[in-house]
């Protein structure tokens, strides 16, 4: 059986070593990527006009403007998404603990002899599902995780439905228990769709290539000046950087900074009312 306390879960469940190398990787990256695609747009820039006198073609002005416009609602959008899908992943939290406080309040209804044993199965249930989430990075870990949950959920309906259909059992034992032992079921179903609900993956290629596009244009019209101007390439890559690190770390808030965890709290606070 798995017990946890309160602080072992805010210490399982922290930002470890793991977040703080997927941040820098993520974000330094992608950074250093959009520096050299400007970089390589400048010398572009350079070579374009050591050759014509002239310098930069003029009248491309409309298609950087088209270019920044979709970058910016492309980030928007995703950015948008990603915050929403975050607040429906920790609702959902909230909703599956309301669904097993009251489905173990109602275990009251069930005859006396009855009650330890359910108790105890909801113990170890929420035990499972506490150590289902608490490293999503093991898939194959989470995968034994939720096929736990399957199987404990199946012992407490059987059981359950056994004992509603007892003689002396309450008529409103079956009418009260095994809807709310429903809502507690399907609701793990629920949360589990909502953590693989992200947008498809050219939606992120789309993203990144058009800030890469976006820092080759910006590399391109620095060329006219006759030295790096560093700043000003620097600052746009670091912005759009950490703005696409933060879209990805929303998406998928058990890996980075940005913690779906402290939702968790109020699992480990019902856990503890069952002691």
């Amino acid at each position: 059986m798995i017990n946890y306390s309160r602080n072992q879960i805010a210490y399982a469940k922290g930002p470890g070593v793991r977040a703080l190398l997927f941040t820098a990787l993520t974000f330094v990256s992608f950074m250093l990527a959009m520096l050299a695609v400007a970089e390589l747009g400048r010398r572009i820039g350079v070579a374009k006009i050591a050759q014509d006198p002239e310098g930069l073609p003029k009248g491309a002005g409309a298609v950087e403007a088209a270019v920044f416009a979709l970058l910016g609602l492309l980030l928007a959008f995703e950015f948008s998404g990603a915050a929403s899908r975050f607040e429906a992943r920790r609702h959902l939290i909230t909703a599956e603990t309301n669904a097993i406080g009251t489905a173990y309040l109602r275990i009251d209804l069930l005859a006396a002899d009855a009650q330890p044993e359910m108790k105890a199965m909801f113990r170890r249930y929420l035990d499972s599902r506490l150590e289902t989430y608490r490293n999503t990075i093991d898939r194959a870990a989470t995968k034994a995780s939720l096929a736990r949950d399957v199987a404990i959920q199946g012992q407490i309906w059987t059981r359950a439905v056994r004992e509603v259909l007892r003689p002396e059992a309450p008529t409103q034992a079956a009418m009260l228990f095994l809807p709310a032992l429903n809502e507690m079921i399907d609701i793990t179903t629920t949360r589990q769709m909502a953590t693989l609900n992200h947008p498809p993956l050219i939606i992120f290629l789309l993203l990144v290539g058009i800030s890469l596009v976006s820092a080759l244009l910006v590399g391109y019209d620095a060329s006219v000046n006759k030295g790096r101007n560093w700043l000003h390439t620097f600052v746009f890559a670091a912005i759009l950087s950490l703005t696409t690190y933060v879209i990805v770390d929303l998406e998928f808030p058990r890996l980075g900074l940005i913690r779906i965890d402290s939702a968790d709290q109020v699992l480990v606070e019902l856990r503890d009312i069952m002691r």
